[in-house]
């Protein structure tokens, strides 16, 4: 299925590992060139060289960026529209879970964490703007986590700032609709991705191998498919919402969580 990416231009915030990553080489692989930001340069470097290696060094654009700083993402924007001229895709892809429960976080942790799942949302959307106004059609797609209709007690912070992040990109489908910009999500369940092998890595599987403590996560969860998600998986969807395929789809949240959602 061609989805008519050919010629397309996407960013990807957070696009240095895991699911970003992976979405920008399956952009790559339809035909689009690809910009992704993340705040570690060692990551970003080898994810740029990578990738410019398997489609050409010239669809690529890497730039270390902290999307929760306003001016580094105009700066981003500013190099994207320097090297390729046009931006078409916006992936809002940054963040990470913060553990924690309400007798366990204070006020700073809460209001860190909603400034990471708020702004790191509202600043690429906002830089990027008009460049995908001019664009259109064009289109935003947020990479959301499940928690956002199923809060986790040990995840308070996050599961409440998710929630809220989903009613933004929702808002934010109806209000840029008239401008060309479509706006969907994508809320995942457990995804092998680099946040879990570090959280392996840093002894919260009880010294089993990653193998193992996945498919005792993937039990303890009730996850009906029986193992963790791919970050290959999240992507193709994110791709696909992001594509000319999708053209009539806004304001849409799809579930890539093995079957573990309860929602109707």
């Amino acid at each position: 299925m061609d989805l008519g990416l050919s010629g397309k231009v996407a960013v990807v915030t957070g696009g240095s590992s895991g699911i970003g990553l992976a979405a920008a080489r399956i952009f790559l692989e339809e035909g689009a060139s690809v910009a992704i930001c993340g705040r570690s340069e060692d990551r970003l470097s080898g994810a740029e060289r990578r990738l410019g290696d398997a489609h050409g060094a010239d669809r690529v654009l890497a730039a270390a960026c902290d999307v929760l700083e306003p001016g580094r993402v105009a700066a981003f924007r500013d190099r994207v529209a320097e090297r390729f001229g046009r931006a078409d895709i916006l992936i809002a892809n940054a963040g990470q879970a913060r553990r924690g429960g309400l007798a366990d976080l204070g006020d700073d942790e809460w209001r860190a964490e909603l400034d990471l799942k708020f702004f790191s949302v509202l600043n690429p959307v906002r830089a990027f703007l008009k460049p995908l106004e001019d664009a259109a059609p064009s289109a935003i797609v947020c990479t959301n986590a499940l928690l956002a209709r199923r809060p986790e007690p040990w995840l308070a912070a996050t599961s409440a700032a998710r929630a809220g992040a989903l009613n933004l990109a929702k808002t934010m489908s109806r209000d840029f609709a008239p401008r060309g910009i479509r706006v969907n999500s994508i809320l995942i369940g457990l995804v092998d991705s680099g946040q879990w092998n570090r959280r392996h890595a840093g002894g919260e599987g009880g010294g089993k191998s990653k193998q193992a403590w996945f498919a005792e996560l993937a039990r303890e969860r009730g996850i009906p498919l029986g193992r963790l998600g791919e970050a290959d998986e999240a992507a193709r969807v994110m791709v696909f919402l992001a594509s000319p395929a999708a053209s009539y789809l806004t304001g849409e949240t799809i579930e890539v969580a093995g079957g573990q959602g309860h929602h109707v």
